[in-house]
């Protein structure tokens, strides 16, 4: 794609056109677009933080999600120049993104006690950059209830169309914040696809249809969390 000249944007100008490029792979996943996407488009390293309040209970699952080089890059362009402040447009990409995300559920599915759980509003959504230009979306996702560990409390982070590639990052990919004492934390990765599953991937590589309806579920690490 040819880069955009940004020379006569102002800063909430160049803001939204990158808004625009970022959701495009948000709208592949919810099929409203059909325009070639690559498959998967994007591939995300996960970080997750499961937060407990004083009673012991999930209040939120705070996030950090790093994308791939080549989408960092494309999502970041314009952004910052013209004497612009690089932290503000970043912090305002960020907001709208998450805002944005709500119709995916987030990508994130929790349950407790074999129920999906809901979530509120999204706070503190920011993006950094690291020293490799690499830009990972951090917000916190809180519960509309605080929930019990203590019956079968299970997170996953995946896009059903496999569209978006999530993965959790070797190091350190999941920790608890104020977990009663006892709590144990548990990473299940999934099994290897079936024959059927990957000729399925294959068939569809580099085009815009997705392997099945529930397809990252099947790539999907599972997060596991028991309390006494």
């Amino acid at each position: 794609m040819a880069r955009r000249d940004f020379s006569g944007a102002n800063g909430v100008d160049a803001v939204i056109v990158v808004v625009v490029r970022w959701l495009l792979v948000i709208a592949a996943t919810l099929g409203l677009t059909a325009t070639a996407f690559a498959h998967p488009h994007v591939w995300v390293a996960v970080r997750s933080q499961i937060v407990f309040n004083a009673a012991g209970q999930v209040t939120h699952i705070r996030h950090s999600w790093t994308f791939d080089e080549m989408y960092s890059a494309f999502a970041v362009q314009g952004l910052g120049g013209k004497g612009r402040d690089l932290q503000k447009d970043l912090n305002e990409l960020a907001t709208v993104n998450v805002t944005q995300l709500v119709e995916s559920r987030f990508f994130t599915f929790v349950r407790a006690g074999g129920k999906y759980l809901e979530y509120g509003a999204p706070r503190n959504a920011t993006i950094t950059l690291d020293e490799r230009k690499h830009a990972t979306l951090h917000f916190d996702l809180p519960l509309k209830t605080p929930a019990s560990a203590n019956k079968a409390f299970v997170l996953q982070v995946f896009d059903p169309g496999y569209f978006v590639a999530f993965d959790f990052e070797k190091q350190e990919p999941v920790t608890m914040q104020g977990a009663p004492k006892g709590c144990s934390l548990k990473l299940v990765t999934p099994t290897p696809l079936s024959d059927a599953d990957s000729q399925k991937l294959q068939q569809v590589a580099g085009s815009d249809i997705s392997p099945g309806a529930n397809f990252g579920a099947k790539l999907s690490t599972r997060i596991f969390v028991a309390c006494p």
